[in-house]
């Protein structure tokens, strides 16, 4: 499913200002745990990809997947325009302490003071504005198991097979100043895991998913407001609405004379508002402590360089390239590199072209009937019906004077309908323009004749007569008149009488 760049709501309460930072934990797609060996696929049935290191049994030890260190090391490269400087060289294991019935060591590892990426930024388009979030952090971690409410009366099941899945969790700076503006940062990181196939980003399973802390202040200060915790998020949508709910409710509370607690708080998406979970801890409640079982992680330049011969061309590269070479806005470059796959297609789009100029044509097609098309049918890009080829004959189409814009919808509705190419389609339909004069000018004779009283209506200044005169024209050919041409004979004749 497509997602194009968002507009802007209008503020809550112009006299507030909302301020907003993301936790997102992005769960790397290896095929092992963070530091077993049990594997990572979803659906298994509860408890099967469990072994003796997830459920911490006595004596036994963990060690930490290489390839989840490398997918960090590639997440740290892609938020610093490939290069390696806000990567720890060394960085360190904590142990974070807190009970849990599904955290079965009764502490999770992760890591705290010496993360293995530090800063870096994510742009993101808001209403055609580009914006920069900066990133505080990453660092690895291993994911808690689940527990399971439905299907038990009166007790909760426990799934430990998520636990000790490699996790990403990436920290936000609190730059956001609307649920908007949150959104397209989620967006625009969920489209970067994928596209350097560090994460699926599978949000129904649980494999991004965010938590909020949003605060309010008044207008103009420049000091931060209690902030409140909104726990695993698990779509754009709910993300959005959770935000919005919870800077009104903050900013009723103090309007109303009263103080906002720290806390962490969940969203009920029947009820459209957030509730109280718990107090909010701070990092001291934790009791971090370097993990005494494993040594620091060492990334070494070698690997460093190694990984990076790997990267992709990066998102910001590609929006670049796209308004250069193409010269699209810096919007609707945005647009188009939203993910890997749709970047491919338009590429392919683009490369296919008849002509530089069709290029913005062929840009409204993907970003409007395609998109559209997409969205409505819950589709990746991936899955598109209409290939990036038939797309390019259509617009053709529209060049050469073949279709209008109307009949070339019709067209491409028909293509992604399967009724086949879209020549095929022109042919068995009929939908070929009239673009013959003489044709042309025969039934422009034909309406002048039959309606008098809209001619002198034109001809007395009242322009929406002329209109009404084109749409007769375009009636009577069952739209396959060539608008522009038919416009032109109208005029050329009516000013000759």
């Amino acid at each position: 499913m497509l997602f194009g760049v968002l507009a802007v709501k209008r503020v809550l309460n112009v006299k507030w200002e909302i301020v907003i930072g993301l936790e997102t934990h992005a769960q790397l797609n290896t095929r092992s745990k963070m530091f077993s060996g049990a594997a990572t696929a979803f659906g298994a049935a509860p408890n099967t990809q469990a072994c003796a290191v997830d459920i911490a049994l006595p004596g036994v030890l963990p060690v930490a997947n290489r390839d989840a260190v490398e997918k960090a090391v590639r997440f740290g490269l892609a938020v610093n325009g490939n290069t390696a400087v806000n990567i720890n060289r060394r960085s360190i294991f904590a142990r974070k302490n807190y009970f849990y019935p599904d955290l079965p060591k009764g502490y999770q590892i992760s890591q705290y003071e010496t993360p293995i990426v530090k800063g870096g930024t994510i742009p993101i388009f808001v209403d055609g504005k580009e914006k920069t979030v900066r990133l505080t952090r990453a660092h690895l971690e291993e994911d808690a198991g689940k527990s399971l409410h439905e299907g038990f009366r009166d007790s909760t099941g426990i799934d430990l097979n998520r636990a000790g899945t490699p996790l990403l969790e990436i920290v936000s700076e609190p730059d956001m100043r609307s649920a908007q503006e949150a959104v397209a940062y989620a967006k625009a990181l969920h489209a970067l895991v994928r596209w350097i196939e560090v994460c699926d980003g599978n949000m129904q399973e649980g494999s991004f998913r965010c938590d909020a802390n949003v605060s309010v202040r008044p207008a103009g200060s420049d000091k931060l407001g209690t902030r409140c915790e909104i726990k695993n998020l698990n779509s754009f949508r709910f993300l959005e609405r959770a935000i919005e709910f919870e800077a009104k409710r903050q900013i009723e509370v103090l309007e109303d004379g009263g103080a906002i607690g720290q806390e962490t708080r969940l969203y009920d998406a029947d009820r459209d508002e957030t509730r109280s979970m718990r107090t909010k801890e701070e990092a001291h409640d934790y009791r971090y402590f370097p993990d005494p079982d494993l040594l620091p992680l060492e990334v070494s330049e070698n690997w460093i360089n190694t990984i990076k011969t790997s990267m992709p061309d990066l998102p910001q590269a590609k929006r670049n390239e796209f308004v250069s070479r193409y010269e699209l806005s810096p919007s609707q470059a945005a647009q188009l590199t939203a993910s890997a796959e749709l970047s491919k297609f338009s590429t392919s789009v683009f490369q296919s072209a008849t002509s530089k100029e069709r290029i913005p044509h062929l840009t409204s097609w993907i970003v409007g009937p395609l998109t559209a098309k997409l969205n409505e049918e819950n589709l990746e890009i991936t899955e598109s019906r209409i290939l990036p080829e038939q797309l390019v004959r259509l617009d053709y189409r529209i060049a050469d004077g073949t279709l209008s814009s109307k009949m070339a919808k019709e067209v491409f509705d028909a293509t992604w309908a399967g009724e086949g190419d879209p020549d095929a389609i022109i042919e068995k339909r009929g939908l070929k323009q009239i673009s013959d004069s003489g044709e042309l000018e025969r039934v422009c004779d034909q309406v002048i004749a039959a309606n008098a009283q809209q001619v002198a209506d034109y001809r007395s200044g009242k322009e929406k007569a002329f209109n009404s005169l084109v749409g007769q024209v375009m009636k009577l050919t069952q739209g396959k008149a060539n608008p522009q041409q038919v416009s032109e004979i109208l005029k050329r004749k009516l000013a000759d009488r």
